[in-house]
């Protein structure tokens, strides 16, 4: 009887709805992340391919895209079609300026895509962008204007690395 009762107990737990604390996390939430505080969001537009992403194991989707608009006010438009965590996700509409190198999307549930993008570092020529997130859900690199050279790969992995994020999960596109 107590098989039958621990058998059952066992097969609740597995059925059992994961909390956020449970989610999957590519960084050190311990560790402090920063985002970059002298970024122009006018200097974000045009199209930015994705060069590298946060994943458990290899695999899993090709790697995708961002399209920033001109910033409109408090928010600038934003598409985007991400790999992220082995997983295509989308995001079509605006994203509000929410600091520093911060940016909110908007009309969207908080997970995946939808959170809070923390661009926490930016070549100085606007060529690479590493974004990141608060909860270290999803972390990847956009680039724009071809390959992405070993110097500024060098220094996205530094940043990211600084910023408390798992290295051995970045998956290079």
């Amino acid at each position: 009887m107590s098989r039958l009762i621990f058998a059952a107990l066992l097969l609740l737990a597995a059925c059992a709805d994961r909390t956020p604390d449970q989610r999957s996390t590519y960084r050190d939430r311990g560790t402090q992340i920063y985002s970059n505080a002298v970024l122009d969001p006018a200097r974000l537009g045009g199209a930015w391919q994705q060069v590298a992403s946060f994943a458990a194991k290899p695999g899993g989707c090709a790697p995708g895209a961002v399209q920033f608009g001109d910033v409109q006010g408090g928010t600038i438009p934003l598409d985007a079609t991400l790999c992220l965590g082995g997983k295509m996700q989308r995001f079509a509409g605006a994203a509000q300026l929410d600091g520093p190198g911060r940016l909110q999307p908007l009309g969207t549930e908080a997970r995946g895509i939808g959170q809070p993008w923390w661009i926490i570092w930016a070549d100085v020529d606007m060529r690479t962008l590493v974004i990141g997130t608060p909860s270290g859900e999803m972390g990847f690199i956009l680039n724009r204007g071809g390959p992405l050279p070993a110097d500024r790969l060098t220094a996205a992995r530094e940043i990211l690395d600084w910023n408390g994020y798992d290295l051995t999960r970045l998956k290079l596109f």
